[in-house]
C-alpha cells in the first residue's frame, strides 16, 4: 500500500509571488485610505472595460480587497453578491475535528482495502476445486492484484495533482465496487485474474493516496499519529481479510468473500462521496482563484469596475493606492506541466531515485521484504496450522487476529512514544534521522518474530506460542513501514513523492511474488529452516536504519536530490 503521492506539506508560501507583482491587501483598509493617513491617495480616475487586466499571484495568505465604489451605479440591489470563500481555506487551517474526522474516513478506506488484499486467500481451496486447478494457479489472484496496486499509482497520481483527491477517489471507488461485484460473480480463472488486476490498480487510490491526504492537512512535525494511524489501518485491514472471509468460505462459499465486499466498499463509498472534502491545498487555490474571477467578471458586467490596489511608494512614504482591473492566477498551475510531462516524471523519476540513491534503494529492500513476509503469511498460516495444529479453514483465518491486534497496538505505542519523545527527547526529532531511533529498535521485531516463528512450529508446542510470533512479526513490520514514510518524506520533501513511489513498486511487486514460493520453501526447508533463512534477512536488513542514524547526514550530503532541500 504505496503512497507515490506523499509529498511534504505545502505552506501558502510555495505559491507566493517572487515579488514581480504586488500583494494584495485588506481592501477595507483602503476603499478610505485618506481618512486614515493624510498621506495615502487613491486614483480617482474611474475604470472602464477598455483598462488593461493585470494578473497578481493568489496564495492562501493573500488577503482579498472588496471592489471600489462606482458613483455611477445608483441602484445597489444590481450588485452581484461575493462569492463563499470559506470552502477554499488551506487545509493546515481546518479546525483539529475536521482533520481528524478526514483522517479516520481515510482510514477506513484503507483498511477496505488491505481487506481486499487479504480475503482472497481464504476462497483458493474452493476455487482450486470449481475451476480444476493447482493451488499455485490460483494464488496468482494475489500477484495480479499487487502488479496492479503497483502500476496504477503511477499514472494515477499525476491526475490527483491537476483535478485533486476527491474526484480520483470517487471514481476509482466506484469502479473498485464495481469489479469487486465481477470478481463474485466471475464464472471462469482468467476472469479472476483480470477482475483482481483492475482491482487492485482502482483500489490502490485508497492506500496510496492517503498518505497525500495526511500530507494535504498536517505540517510534517504534526503528522506522526496521522501517518500511525494510517499505518496501522493497512496492517489491519491485511490481517482482518482472512480473519472474516476464513469463516465465510468455511460456511458459506467463496462468492460471498466479494460479496462481503461489494457491500463494505459500497458503504465506505457513500461516506467519502457526502462527507469527504478536497485536500489538495494547490487544487483548492486554483479554485478559489477561478471563482473570484467569476466574482470580477459579474462585477464588471453590473457596472463595477477595479479594486483598490497597493502601488510601489518610495521609502518612508505612506501606501499608494490605485484603481485596477485585476485578475487572480496560480504559480503551482503556471509551474505544473503538461499531464503527459507529469505521466512520463512520475514512471521516470521512481526509478531513477531507486538506482541513483542509496537511501531510496535499501530503504525500498527493507520495507520490501517486511512487506513480502506480511502477504506470506498468507500462504504460511493455514499451510503450519493445519498440518501442525490440525486447524480447519476457519480456525487458521482466527490466527490472523494476531496480524490485526498487533497493528492495533504498533499504532498506540507509536502515537505515544512520540509524545514522549517531544516532551523529553525534543532535540533529536528536529534532524530526519531522529524518527529512526525508535525504528531501530522496534524493527528488529521482525527478525526476533521469523525466528521464533519458525523454532516453534511444531506439533508439540500450543499454537498460541506461533501465533504470538506473528504478532510480534507484525509490529516490526509496522515500524518498518512507518519510519520509511517518514524518513523519506523528510529527506526528499518536493521529491517525496518520487521516493515513495519507488518503494512502493518494490513492496507491492515483491509482495505479490513470495505468496507463491510459500508453500514450496516452506515444505523443502522445513518450517523451521524457513523461519531461520527469513529471520536471517530480516536480521540483516536491521542494520539499515543504524547506518543512516549513525552516517545519515554524511550520506544526504552527497545525494544531488537531498543536497539540494538542503541548500
Amino acid at each position: 500500500m504505496a503512497n507515490p503521492e506523499l509529498g511534504l506539506p505545502r505552506a501558502s508560501s510555495d505559491f507566493a509571488d517572487s515579488g514581480n507583482n504586488p500583494e494584495i491587501v485588506d481592501s477595507e483598509k483602503y476603499t478610505r485610505p485618506a481618512e486614515d493617513s493624510e498621506k495615502s491617495s487613491l486614483r480617482a480616475e474611474p475604470l472602464g472595460l477598455e483598462d488593461a487586466i493585470t494578473y497578481h499571484y493568489l496564495t492562501f495568505d493573500t488577503e482579498i480587497p472588496l471592489p471600489a465604489s462606482t458613483a455611477s451605479i445608483q441602484n445597489e440591489s444590481i450588485r452581484p453578491e461575493p462569492p463563499d470563500l470559506r470552502e477554499y481555506t488551506s487545509p493546515f487551517e481546518w479546525s483539529s475535528s475536521r482533520k481528524s474526522f478526514i483522517t479516520w474516513l481515510s482510514c477506513a478506506a484503507t483498511i477496505v482495502t488491505a481487506f481486499t488484499a487479504g480475503s482472497y486467500s481464504s476462497g483458493t481451496t474452493q476455487m482450486e476445486a470449481d475451476w480444476h486447478i493447482s493451488r499455485l494457479a490460483v494464488t496468482v489472484g494475489i500477484t495480479t492484484f499487487t502488479t496492479g496496486f503497483a502500476i496504477a499509482p503511477m499514472f494515477l497520481a499525476p491526475f490527483s495533482e491537476i483535478n485533486g483527491r476527491r474526484p480520483i477517489f470517487i471514481i476509482t471507488g466506484l469502479l473498485f465496487v464495481v469489479l469487486q461485484l465481477c470478481c463474485a460473480v466471475t464464472r471462469s480463472y482468467p476472469g479472476m485474474l483480470v477482475a483482481r488486476f483492475f482491482t487492485g490498480c482502482v483500489s490502490s487510490t485508497f492506500s496510496t493516496m492517503v498518505g497525500g491526504v495526511v500530507s494535504d492537512i498536517y505540517h510534517s512535525e504534526d503528522r506522526n499519529t496521522a501517518m500511525a494511524l494510517f499505518s496501522g489501518a493497512a496492517l489491519f485491514g491485511t490481517g482482518l481479510g482472512p480473519l472474516v472471509c476464513g469463516f465465510i468460505a468455511q460456511y458459506t462459499t467463496w462468492r460471498w468473500i466479494f460479496y462481503l465486499q461489494v457491500i463494505t466498499c459500497g458503504i465506505t463509498m457513500i461516506f467519502i462521496v457526502f462527507f469527504f472534502k478536497e485536500t489538495r491545498g494547490s487544487v483548492l487555490l486554483s479554485r478559489k482563484a477561478k471563482a473570484l474571477n467569476k466574482y470580477y467578471e459579474a462585477l464588471e458586467a453590473a457596472g463595477y469596475v477595479g479594486v483598490n490596489m497597493p502601488v510601489s511608494c518610495s521609502s518612508g512614504d505612506s501606501q499608494e493606492y490605485s484603481l485596477q482591473r485585476i485578475r487572480w492566477k496560480v504559480k503551482s498551475d503556471e509551474e505544473r506541466g503538461s499531464l503527459a510531462q507529469m505521466v512520463s516524471i512520475s514512471l521516470y523519476r521512481p526509478f531513477h531515485l531507486l538506482f541513483t540513491e542509496p537511501v531510496v534503494f535499501f530503504f525500498s529492500l527493507w520495507i520490501s521484504f517486511s512487506w513480502a513476509v506480511l502477504y506470506l503469511t498468507f500462504g504460511a498460516i493455514p499451510l503450519v496450522f493445519s498440518t501442525n495444529h490440525d486447524f480447519e479453514l476457519h480456525q487458521s483465518g482466527a490466527v490472523f487476529t494476531a496480524i490485526s491486534v498487533a497493528a492495533i497496538i504498533s499504532t498506540i505505542l507509536s502515537v505515544y512514544q512520540e509524545k514522549l519523545a517531544k516532551l523529553y527527547f525534543k532535540k533529536i526529532l528536529t534532524t530526519p534521522e531522529g524518527r529512526l531511533y525508535f525504528a531501530c529498535i522496534q524493527s528488529a521485531l521482525l527478525p526476533i518474530g521469523l525466528f521464533w516463528f519458525g523454532w516453534t512450529s511444531f506439533r508439540g508446542i500450543p499454537w498460541i506460542v506461533p501465533a504470538l510470533a506473528i504478532g510480534c512479526a507484525t509490529m516490526g513490520i509496522f515500524s518498518i513501514y512507518l519510519a520509511v514514510f517518514n524518513y523519506l518524506a523528510d529527506v526528499y520533501h518536493r521529491y517525496a513523492s518520487s521516493a515513495l513511489a519507488a518503494q512502493s513498486f518494490c513492496r507491492n511487486m515483491l509482495g505479490g511474488v513470495f505468496p507463491l514460493i510459500t508453500e514450496l520453501m516452506f515444505r523443502r526447508m522445513t518450517f523451521q529452516g524457513a523461519g531461520s533463512f527469513l529471520g536471517g534477512i530480516g536480521a540483516l536488513l536491521t542494520l539499515v536504519p543504524w547506518v543512516l542514524v549513525f552516517y545519515g547526514p554524511r550520506i544526504r550530503a552527497r545525494s544531488k536530490f537531498a543536497r539540494e532541500i538542503m541548500d
